[in-house]
């Protein structure tokens, strides 16, 4: 990496000679500088370069003024423009997602449009410390695993070709500073202010507060993500070399061997010596290739069964993900739907308070303000049902959720959500925003003494 002209800097190892690379331009100041310096740098560097602009079909006036200055911006340095447009709140509308989710899906999409097009081979985006910094902190807020603390990685590889974020090692600080030392402007997205989205509430107003207690608190953000990246990679060809030699397919025979079965199983003394990092890690794996990806809360529950339970102890975790200690083995497998069959359509009115078992867990619903008798719904989910994610910006389709998280097949049909006054307030395996009026706590029928069981989710940045 070295530093370019007005004291931007930009990571260079990325840009390969003879590379065709877009810049995504939305006309603000990231983007700008991004597609100044690359064009600076373009001959140097041995780029072919071109700009990429799509229009979200939002802001009315605004965006189509930020077309009009991309469209400009390009011409002035010659280079060959793309734009494309599409409507995010009718897509949003019609997949019941957020208007930022469509606008990201759709972002994402064009890009891989125009690399499979042949015309481009990489698209680079203007992501910056700073975002780093807000995306680390977001996830940290989420409760991310480490791999959920390495951020915005500087390559991400699709198919059709490569996102690249060269500029991930600048500030915006340095990047108004390199646009006014140019005599270059930009656009202003007024939707950057609107603080009823999670990330500008923490651009806004808890990183500036933060940073009253560590001035350099983005800077150490975005070095834990670079930290976690290299951890990451390490941990990853570890896990993958010594997997195949502990985590074992079906279950043991007499003789010798192992009969077919869908289940996994980890030989719990051989799991005992190693170190509790490795334990969790290969314990996450096996449940992961089971459909069942697990919190830290759960993992640490598979590790005490391994570790110091009894032969014939059973646990149920989310997902339908059950663990049996043998006398050798911790065996995972997921529970069939024919347990949960009589369920389909089950219902269930809970008083408040009050309790109710189904679906394999005993719920208990308490009021926290006065709630003149009226009474929850238990039940299972349906198309359309939406949920609201803590630390997300807006509802979610249960069907996205439950997707995130892996739930395939027929044991989809059964996940289980309460229902108060019209609004979804608990979900089985996932942290929502707390509800008014009531909470709900959910212990697993076989497992009296676990606490109430949540499984946190995170958004890819």
């Amino acid at each position: 990496m070295r530093s370019l002209p007005a004291t931007l800097a930009i990571d260079t190892t990325l840009l390969k000679p003879g590379l065709r690379l877009a810049v995504g331009l939305s006309g603000g100041a990231d983007s700008v500088a991004l597609t100044r310096v690359l064009a600076e740098q373009a001959g140097p560097l041995g780029l072919v370069l071109h700009v990429a602009h799509l229009h979200h079909g939002l802001r009315g006036e605004e965006a189509d003024t930020d077309l009009a200055f991309a469209r400009a911006l390009a011409a002035e340095l010659g280079l060959p423009f793309h734009e494309a447009r599409v409507d995010c709140s009718a897509e949003a509308k019609a997949r019941k997602e957020t208007v930022e989710e469509a606008a990201r899906r759709l972002r994402y999409r064009w890009f891989r449009e125009l690399m499979a097009s042949g015309e481009v081979e990489a698209v680079a985006t203007a992501h910056t410390r700073d975002d780093q910094a807000e995306t680390v902190l977001a996830k940290f807020l989420r409760g991310a695993w480490t791999e959920g603390l390495s951020g915005i990685h500087p390559v991400v590889a699709f198919p059709e070709g490569r996102i690249l974020r060269p500029l991930l090692s600048a500030t915006r600080a340095e990047i108004e500073a390199y646009l006014a030392a140019l005599g270059q402007g930009w656009r202003e997205d007024s939707s950057n202010r609107h603080l009823t989205f999670t990330r500008n509430r923490i651009r806004h107003e808890l990183l500036p507060l933060l940073e009253g207690w560590n001035p350099r608190l983005r800077e150490h953000l975005a070095q834990m993500a670079e930290l976690a990246r290299d951890e990451e990679a390490w941990w990853s060809a570890e896990v993958a070399w010594i997997a195949p030699q502990l985590i074992l397919r079906g279950r043991p025979v007499r003789g010798g061997g192992r009969a077919s079965s869908d289940g996994l199983a980890i030989e719990a003394a051989r799991l005992a010596q190693l170190a509790p990092a490795l334990q969790r890690r290969l314990l996450r794996l096996a449940a992961e290739e089971l459909g069942a990806p697990i919190d830290f809360p759960s993992t640490e529950t598979l590790r005490a069964l391994a570790m110091t339970g009894k032969a014939g102890q059973k646990r149920e975790l989310a997902l339908g993900l059950r663990a049996e200690r043998t006398p050798r083995e911790l065996r995972l497998s997921i529970l069939p739907a024919a347990q949960g069959s009589a369920e389909s359509a089950a219902e269930y009115n809970v008083p408040i308070p009050g309790e109710v078992e189904a679906f394999g867990l005993r719920l208990r619903i308490e009021p926290t303000e006065p709630t003149e008798g009226r009474d929850a719904t238990l039940r299972n989910w349906k198309p359309g049902d939406r949920v609201q994610l803590r630390y997300s910006s807006g509802p979610r389709k249960v069907k996205e959720v439950l997707e995130r998280l892996k739930v395939t097949g027929s044991r989809r049909a059964l996940w289980p959500v309460v229902e108060f006054e019209g609004r979804i307030v608990w979900m089985q395996g996932v942290e929502l925003e707390p509800a008014q009026g009531i909470r709900v706590e959910s212990t697993l029928l076989e497992d009296e003494s676990s606490a109430p069981s949540h499984f946190g989710t995170s958004n890819e940045d």
